[in-house]
């Protein structure tokens, strides 16, 4: 007989295949589990993940979070890419929608835990808990959660942090699950289409002159908030380029048709929103 765990559990759900197998192991486990979806796009579609949790015979959760999801994550994103940063919405979604608000959320209905389907695992040490990488390092996703902090890790559950990609895709056979041959979720799910197709419609960009390090100019970029240091520039023309720096008060992009240019490195660099996760 299953043993029954009081502890009661939320599982972030999306009806994709790592977390439905979460979903599935905690619910082996004997937890008062319930499932919870996250409406934070259009694009987001819940009926896969009820078909989970009417499969697992769980409660099932809808909360409409996507108007925070557009101000904490997407503005954020564009706001930073206009700037000419390089933000990584993942990280800031898993601080602020889903194990932030959807915490807050889920606490009011008594839970003692929130899960979700990320491989990466929580141990705890003394009075600390630590971020320890997956089991499966290919899919190890712990630096997408750097930024929690002790009061955040105690209350969180990663049942596939133990599992492979290919063993959670066992399991799921195993546990018999309704999942739908879907493609795996890359990037920034919010984009449908190319990231500059998006960002194009978004930032207000002037075009301007591209020189390389000896001051000839050697294109016209659209814009800096396009560009990646380091990157292979597309300007047109003979080539490969390579971006060393966007000067925005000048609206010019400096590159170099060297790969190994020493103007592409730096000795220095400077860090902010630093999380010393164990104190």
């Amino acid at each position: 007989m299953k043993k029954k765990n009081k502890s009661r559990v939320f599982v972030a759900m999306s009806g994709g295949v790592d977390s439905s197998v979460a979903a599935a192991l905690l619910k082996k486990r004997g937890y008062n589990l319930s499932g919870v979806f996250l409406k934070l796009d259009s694009r987001f579609d819940e009926r896969r993940a009820r078909m989970v949790a009417k499969k697992l015979d769980i409660p099932f959760y809808v909360f409409d979070l996507s108007k925070d999801f557009k101000k904490w994550v997407v503005d954020d994103f564009v706001k930073n890419y206009s700037r000419g940063l390089i933000p990584n919405p993942c990280v800031r979604c898993n601080k602020y929608i889903k194990f932030g608000l959807l915490w807050d959320k889920v606490r009011v209905l008594g839970a003692d835990f929130l899960a979700s389907g990320h491989y990466v695992r929580v141990k705890k040490e003394g009075r600390n808990y630590k971020l320890v990488r997956a089991k499966g390092k290919k899919k190890d996703q712990s630096y997408f959660l750097y930024n929690l902090g002790q009061k955040e890790l105690k209350h969180l559950l990663f049942p596939i942090g133990d599992y492979t990609k290919e063993e959670v895709k066992k399991l799921a056979k195993k546990f018999n699950l309704p999942l739908a041959k879907a493609g795996e979720s890359f990037d920034v799910c919010f984009v449908s289409t190319n990231l500059y197709e998006f960002l194009k419609m978004r930032i207000d960009a002037n075009k301007g002159p591209i020189i390389d390090i000896s001051r000839k100019k050697v294109g016209e970029h659209y814009g800096l908030a396009f560009y990646t240091i380091g990157q292979r520039a597309p300007i047109g023309g003979p080539g490969p380029y390579y971006v060393v720096r966007a000067d925005f008060k000048n609206n010019t992009l400096i590159v170099t048709n060297k790969k190994n240019d020493p103007a592409l490195y730096s000795k220095e660099l400077i860090a902010w929103e630093v999380n010393w996760l164990s104190g």
